[in-house]
Order: C-alpha cells, then structure tokens, then sequence
C-alpha cells in the first residue's frame, strides 16, 4: 500500500510488449529517451532530467531524488543515462517484464525435469 506522497507506478509494459511486440516497444523507449536526453549531449543528464521531469509527471521530486534515478540508470559511471542505459533501466523497473521470463524458464524446468 503506497503512503501519503509516495509515488505510485503502475506497470503498463507487458501490456504494451503484448500489444506491440518487442521490436516496436523497444521503438516506444527509444521515443521516451530521446524525449528526456539532453539535445547536444545524446544523454539523459541530470539537467535535461531536471527540466523534463515534468513531463514524466515527476515535477515534485527533489535533486536528491532526481540524482539517485539519474545513478540507477548509469551503469558505465559517466554520470548520465545513454539509450542503452535508458532501456535497460526501464526494463529492469517493470516487473511485469521480468515476470514472463521468469514464469517461462520455471516451466521449462518444471517439464524438463519432470
């Protein structure tokens, strides 16, 4: 149960993989990247993060907060978000996502050792 001010994030991406496919879902998070990137830069940095949190609905979140999205995304440590960051991150916070593969290879255990 989320609380007062928590925000609340509900999970519309197996639903969009279903209905689009991977390959054109892949597209979708492209579009949302190059949204939130910084123009110049080719990155999600944390000034173009800042400036386009809006559009995200996440207006309200402080520095701290937009900084601690910003490092969770940065997996090689340069200090922002590449497109291949981007999607991966997006991937890894949709547990819905994750589930499917999950449930697959369960199944796949399940009858090969049955």
């Amino acid at each position: 149960m989320a609380g007062e001010g928590d925000v609340v994030f509900e999970d519309f991406f197996p639903a969009m993989v279903e209905r689009l496919g991977a390959d054109q879902f892949i597209a979708e998070l492209c579009n949302g990247f190059r949204v939130l990137m910084d123009q110049e830069k080719g990155l999600i940095t944390f000034d173009s993060l800042k400036i386009n949190s809006s559009l995200l609905g996440l207006q309200d979140l402080g520095d701290d907060e937009l900084l601690c999205m910003l490092r969770e995304g940065d997996l090689d440590g340069d200090g922002a978000i590449n497109q291949s960051e981007f999607c991966i991150l997006m991937c890894k916070l949709s547990p819905g996502l994750m589930d499917g593969p999950r449930r697959f290879l369960e199944e796949v255990i399940t009858n090969q050792f049955s």
